[in-house]
């Protein structure tokens, strides 16, 4: 498989390159680019820096996500889940995690903090109607398709 590439340039000796923890694995694991631990109390956000800019190939975005084990364990997250990175941003990669267990949550040097996923994007061409076609569903919004 030929794939694109993923241009990564470190901010800091502190910086982790992203990398696949498996063959199979969809996501990139992120690291924490920090010197010392970081608490997040309960119900609180905090921008986590990870010490490096990238360039996505164009055409693509990357989708950070949730580490299932941080957020299965001690309720941490992203506020913002999936966040997308554009691929024209060259700014360092900070990411947002939110606490909402019952404990303050330790983020350590290095560790472990989110996923992320470069995908192709699509985009489309907008256009203004003054009526849309009927479908089945119709107006039909959260919970309409008993499922």
């Amino acid at each position: 498989m030929n794939a694109p590439g993923l241009r990564i340039m470190r901010l800091t000796e502190h910086a982790s390159v992203p990398a696949y923890q498996s063959e199979g694995a969809a996501g990139l694991d992120l690291h924490a680019a920090i010197e010392s631990a970081i608490e997040i109390a309960p119900g609180a956000i905090v921008l986590i820096p990870l010490g490096f800019a990238m360039a996505i190939p164009e055409g693509f975005e990357a989708q950070v996500r949730p580490r299932s084990g941080l957020a299965s364990r001690h309720g941490v997250t992203l506020p913002n889940a999936p966040g997308t990175i554009d691929w024209d941003y060259r700014g360092e990669v900070k990411i947002p995690l939110i606490n909402l267990g019952s404990e303050a949550f330790r983020v350590d040097p290095g560790m472990r903090i989110a996923q992320m996923v470069v995908a192709p994007v699509s985009r489309v061409r907008v256009e203004v109607v003054d009526a849309l076609d009927d479908t089945d569903r119709g107006e039909g919004g959260f919970g309409s398709t008993g499922r």
